[in-house]
């Protein structure tokens, strides 16, 4: 299960919702890979609404993560 995590250098609240779900996703089992969006490519698509957190190519929050909430979608989707 892979848990991407969309973000761009100037975002401070992209590093500080990195911190926040890592433990998180590590405790599924899942892989948090941070994505730059600006060096992806992808700023027209989130560049405007980073963090995005996107599991297994699905979007699943903007802005802020709940970790209950993410712990109970990653549980679904680990299983």
């Amino acid at each position: 299960m892979l848990v991407e995590l969309m973000v761009r250098a100037t975002c401070g609240s992209c590093a500080r919702v990195a911190e926040q779900i890592a433990p998180v996703v590590a405790e599924a089992g899942a892989e948090l890979k941070l994505v730059d969006v600006d060096k992806a490519g992808l700023a027209m698509e989130y560049g405007d609404r980073v963090p995005v957190v996107v599991i297994d190519g699905d979007e699943f929050a903007c802005w802020e993560v709940d970790n209950a909430e993410l712990r109970e979608e990653l549980a679904l989707i680990g299983h």
